[in-house]
C-alpha cells in the first residue's frame, strides 16, 4: 500500500516537534513543508537528518523521495510577513 500525504504528515508529526507539517504528493514522491523548533541553530542537512529520523525505516520501504523546506518558526513568520 503506498502512503498518502496525510500518512506522511502524521508520522512525521508523530515523531518531530513541529508547529506546521503540510504534505503533498503522489504516494511514491512528497514535497514538505516542515516548520519546527527542533531546527533553531541547525543547518539545512541536519534538519533534513531530523526528519529522516522521523520518518525512520519508512524512508527505504514506503517513500521513495521526499523533497523538503524545513524552517524554524521565526524564519516561517519572515516569509509569512514578507
Amino acid at each position: 500500500m503506498l502512503p498518502t500525504p496525510e500518512l506522511v504528515r502524521q508520522y512525521i508529526a508523530d515523531n518531530l516537534e513541529c508547529d506546521v507539517v503540510h504534505v503533498v504528493g503522489d504516494g511514491s514522491h512528497f514535497e514538505a513543508l516542515i516548520v519546527s523548533p527542533a531546527f533553531e541553530g541547525k543547518r539545512m542537512i541536519a534538519r533534513h537528518q531530523l526528519v529522516y529520523a522521523a520518518l525512520g525505516d519508512r524512508m527505504k520501504e514506503e517513500i521513495h523521495a521526499l523533497s523538503m523546506r524545513t524552517l524554524t518558526p521565526s524564519e516561517y513568520q519572515a516569509q509569512s510577513n514578507g
